[in-house]
């Protein structure tokens, strides 16, 4: 393969792999927060809320997509859930 159509290709790919790797300090941040966060609601009785149940499905969804390196997903369940976390620790 000539190095003018190489270049051009290793570029895309290792742009590729920065892409894919972009979320996962953010995933891992809004994962601990958030399960930290749940434990609280937990402690302060707010389990059986039906805002806890989302939390938790959703941080279940995240951990799973964290394993599966969907890091901006992750990021997103995370940043979700620890809103439902929040409402749930508001009585909503």
């Amino acid at each position: 393969m000539k190095a003018w159509i190489a270049l051009p290709l290793i570029a895309l790919a290792l742009a590729g792999c920065a892409g894919k790797t972009a979320y996962r300090e953010s995933c891992a941040t809004q994962l601990d927060a958030a399960w930290k966060e749940l434990d609280l609601a937990k402690a302060e009785g707010f389990a059986g809320a039906v805002s806890y149940s989302k939390a938790l499905s959703l941080l279940t969804g995240a951990k799973t997509q964290q394993q599966f390196e969907g890091y901006e997903s992750c990021t997103a369940k995370a940043e979700k859930a620890r809103f439902y976390i929040r409402e749930s620790r508001a009585g909503r």
